[in-house]
């Protein structure tokens, strides 16, 4: 309650100023001192009645050029405070005001359309952003606007004109959202059945990102579900050049194209040249299991153990314990087994992908930031320590 008398004492101190200004030319006009509304409004906040108090006070502030930044002031800083049907009610009595000036009713609409978009309310928010746009007012922040809303609507289509709208106006490009919403209609069409029309879709993708990753690895899993394992293993390949960081999230498409595939080289072959490239520990890990299936445990453990000296990690000392033979000792038991433990638990409270734009961990892939949504920026975490 404190809090929100400090928020609309302003509001009611402007409203007693500007009540007892007219009053100098409007004989009229009451002064604040004898206005019955000014005290019956300080009388609603005091009784913890503040919608009341909003309605006698936005109702003393007549709208004109001197008291709109007041009302926008005050709504915005209700939609901050999450308190959307307060800030919903100051903006849509500006803009019912017949008197109000065009850019006031412009600024009011996009305030309005904040306000619906932080409530859901999108359509509502949709229309009022559109309106802007056709009007030349404020159309570029009703353009980003409108480009968040369709992309929480998946609407991928509008996203792409609205993009091409806001990149003709700002100069930035918007290259890499482009590509993802291109993947995102491969993915449609994909999961349509369309495998013509999801191929087009990557090649968009790949014209507006030629490092995209998301397009390679779509384009990968495509050639793979098709028994094109050549085709698969040279779409995934661009990942290891182009994007290494995300090797964890193809490795294993990679081992079944090479298993399934006679062109001569072998997985293991591919992946200790990747190891020399990329010194990843997710590749040294993957190494040491076919190690471990083609030479023996003795091999893979020699081999881990000789790479964990140079690249410590997490995840390799917890392969490595996995796979250290039990010599029987109680002692070696049992240390083995709380050593076993105590790494899965370390590596069970890490996040396997962070944001590397506002730190939001996942334990899923996502390609845009469920937090921050930003595209591109969810990576793989490497356990290094």
């Amino acid at each position: 309650m404190m809090e929100l008398l400090l928020l609309l004492l302003p509001v009611a101190a402007a409203s007693g100023w500007i009540a007892a200004k007219r009053s100098d030319s409007d004989k009229k006009s009451l002064s604040p001192e004898r206005n019955p509304d000014y005290y019956k409004g300080l009388n609603f906040l005091l009784n913890e009645q503040p919608d009341k108090a909003i309605d006698v006070f936005v109702h003393m502030l007549e709208v004109d050029s001197e008291t709109v930044e007041t009302h926008l002031a005050l709504g915005n800083l209700f939609r901050r405070r999450g308190e959307v049907d307060r800030a919903i009610r100051i903006h849509q009595n500006l803009i019912a005001r017949p008197t109000l000036k065009h850019e006031h009713r412009a600024q009011a609409l996009l305030e309005l359309g904040q306000d619906y978009m932080r409530a859901g309310l999108f359509d509502r928010a949709e229309s009022l952003f559109q309106e802007l746009t056709e009007s030349n007012l404020h159309r570029e922040q009703a353009l980003a606007n409108l480009l968040v809303i369709y992309e929480r609507e998946k609407e991928w289509d509008k996203s792409l004109r609205t993009a091409s709208q806001l990149e003709s106006i700002t100069g930035e490009e918007l290259n890499d959202q482009c590509s993802h919403y291109y993947c995102e209609l491969a993915e449609e069409a994909h999961a349509a059945a369309d495998m013509t029309l999801a191929a087009d879709y990557l090649q968009q993708a790949y014209a507006c990102n030629r490092e995209s990753a998301r397009a390679a690895i779509l384009m990968g899993e495509m050639e793979k579900s098709k028994g094109n394992y050549k085709a698969a293993t040279k779409a995934f390949n661009t990942i290891a050049r182009n994007s290494p960081e995300y090797l964890p999230v193809v490795l294993p498409s990679i081992k079944e194209c090479y298993e399934n595939s006679a062109d001569g080289e072998t997985y293991r072959e591919y992946l200790e040249q990747l190891v020399q490239t990329n010194k990843g520990m997710v590749e040294a890990i993957s190494l040491t299991q076919i190690i471990r299936e083609e030479d023996g445990d003795t091999a893979a453990v020699y081999y881990l153990k000789e790479y964990l000296k140079e690249h410590p990690s997490l995840d390799g000392l917890y392969q490595l314990v996995a796979m250290e033979p039990d010599d029987g000792t109680i002692i070696n038991s049992e240390m083995l087994l709380l050593l076993r433990r105590l790494l899965d638990k370390l590596l069970d409270d890490s996040p396997a992908y962070k944001c590397v734009t506002c730190g939001f961990n996942a334990k899923t892939m996502h390609w845009q930031c469920p937090s921050c949504n930003k595209w591109s920026s969810i990576k793989p975490v490497p356990t290094q320590v």
